[in-house]
């Protein structure tokens, strides 16, 4: 384990994390939302430091990421655990792995030093390292480390987030950050509650945040059937990411049934033309189609 950078101490024991928007209250022997932050006799510590359970290479297309390093790969990595608990969560085999297992020791990963990961992407000809896969906050004091020795060695660092950081964990990776893509799945705070246990104007905060931070960001919505799909909520959507910048990348993505949420039916192709049209229709120059 190692201690967690973000936190504040409490009486009786009790810890705060910092990491997240959730700002856990953890009691001694707790964990926060996000089950990997541990508070062990009154400090907080992270039990996934180094244990990563993903290595990957792959097209930097996939994060999606088009306007950013195109037709490049990128070394992804992760760790398990995160802060939200989406019912429709593609990854939740590690994203929610204590669902899967009863075990409170259970933390997987194979134990990896930084330099190994930037020697591996150095090896493997990736110009960037992405966390992704699960939400990189949650494993934010690994992240960093990587993150500094891959800025030193020319690498290029891209997070693949919920978008749900606190303003002193991007405060910590900022200086190492060159693009993020962050979710924004819904545009109502009800939904976020509902169905990924979160809220939705933290989210908000943070792409504009990443933006005016001159970062290179782009936005994903996974377009749900019944759930974030209908003209109202769309519009809404499109015209807060074009009141940031008509340059906002909107990358529209198609739903199959996953995790809590396998009785609703695909995304049609035709609700993704008609959301890329409101996305055009709001004055954004570029909205992609994608998971069809």
């Amino acid at each position: 384990m190692k201690e967690a950078l973000l936190y504040r101490k409490e009486k009786n024991k009790i810890v705060q994390c910092e990491a997240c928007a959730h700002f856990c209250v953890i009691p001694n022997g707790g964990v926060g939302v996000c089950q990997v932050r541990k508070n062990q006799g009154g400090a907080l510590y992270s039990l996934v430091y180094g244990k990563v359970v993903a290595q990957h290479i792959d097209p930097i297309e996939k994060k999606p990421l088009y306007h950013f390093l195109p037709g490049t790969t990128t070394y992804s990595i992760a760790t398990v655990g995160c802060n939200f608990k989406c019912k429709h969560c593609q990854n939740a085999d590690i994203a929610q792995f204590k669902s899967f297992n009863d075990s409170d020791d259970w933390i997987p990963g194979v134990s990896i030093e930084p330099a190994e990961i930037v020697l591996a992407a150095q090896e493997a000809g990736c110009p960037s390292i992405s966390y992704t896969y699960t939400e990189p906050t949650v494993f934010v004091e690994f992240a960093l480390d990587v993150m500094k020795l891959a800025g030193a060695a020319g690498l290029k660092n891209i997070w693949v987030t919920n978008g749900y950081f606190s303003e002193k964990t991007f405060a910590l990776i900022k200086p190492y950050l060159d693009a993020v893509n962050i979710d924004l799945k819904f545009y109502t705070d009800l939904s976020y509650r509902k169905i990924c246990g979160a809220r939705l104007q933290p989210v908000l905060d943070n792409i504009r945040r990443c933006y005016d931070a001159n970062l290179h960001v782009e936005v994903t919505t996974l377009l749900i059937p019944d759930l974030n799909d209908s003209d109202f909520e769309l519009e809404r959507l499109a015209d807060f990411l074009n009141g940031i910048s008509s340059e906002m990348v909107w990358h529209l993505s198609a739903f199959h049934p996953a995790h809590q949420l396998t009785a609703l039916s695909p995304t049609p192709l035709a609700s993704l033309n008609r959301a890329k049209k409101i996305g055009l229709a709001a004055g954004l120059k570029y909205v992609y189609l994608g998971n069809i």
